[in-house]
């Protein structure tokens, strides 16, 4: 039996969008715990007036003071915003003790919280009908985001590591969702071996668009693996989101 023929499209456009750098004073509205060690922390106030968030992977800046009175900060997704309501998510992946870490897990509702951003979006096209979305915690709110923003016409298959069933996380959607999930332990996470694994049961259909994030060592394995089966130029976006050993690090490849 023969295969039909599938029209491949041309690489989807992404296009970069700018905005206004803007620092914030933020107040915590609500706090959950998503799962064990997943924090969710909505956030408000008059000063989200304006703030913008296009695409499901931004990033906004947690500005936090230390102890040698400079500045520490950190990048987190905008998990949710609400302009309705004015209400901005932030989750919180509790796996390291950094100062963001730190400063979630002891939040009080009216806690205020400075943030920075987005410096920009990067919207990819709207005719990407198709999504390989693979990551660990730290790309959880991006993926999630994705998963519930996305249209009923799209497909999606999201492929993340955890550290145990405890951590999984259940999404809304109209898009057709299969989620599969990897355990390993935290002190594992820069090794791909767990997505890797997974990764390797699933056929990349045509026209699928990739998005990858997790640790840069662990992006770039999944990276090779995709771009060793073919995928055509113009289909992978990748970063490491967290280098294993260095604070406030991450790397881009796509």
């Amino acid at each position: 039996m023969t295969r039909p023929t599938v029209t491949l499209k041309k690489p989807p456009h992404i296009e970069r969008v700018r905005h206004v750098l803007t620092r914030r004073t933020l107040t915590v509205s609500a706090i959950e715990y998503v799962t064990p060690a997943m924090l969710r922390i909505t956030l408000g106030g008059e000063d989200l007036a304006g703030f913008t968030s296009l695409s499901p992977d931004d990033h906004v800046k947690i500005l936090l003071p230390s102890v040698t009175n400079e500045e520490e900060r950190r990048d987190y997704t905008p998990r949710r915003y609400d302009v309705q309501t004015g209400s901005l998510v932030i989750d919180f992946a509790l796996h390291d003790a950094g100062p963001a870490t730190h400063w979630a897990a002891n939040a009080k509702v009216g806690d205020e919280l400075q943030i920075g951003g987005p410096r920009g979006s990067a919207i990819i096209s709207a005719d990407v009908k198709r999504w390989l979305l693979i990551g660990d915690e730290t790309a959880l709110p991006a993926i999630g985001r994705r998963i519930e923003e996305a249209a009923a016409d799209e497909v999606i298959t999201s492929l993340v590591a955890i550290t145990g069933p405890q951590e999984r996380q259940v999404f809304e959607t109209k898009a057709t969702l299969n989620a599969l999930w990897t355990y390993r332990p935290l002190a594992a996470g820069n090794d791909a071996a767990a997505l890797l694994d997974l990764l390797k049961t699933i056929q990349i259909e045509p026209n699928t668009f990739v998005w990858i994030a997790a640790e840069a060592a662990v992006t770039r394995a999944l990276r090779a693996e995709v771009e060793r089966r073919g995928l055509p130029q113009g289909w992978l976006k990748a970063a490491g989101y967290w280098v294993k050993g260095k604070a406030d690090s991450h790397e881009t490849f796509a």
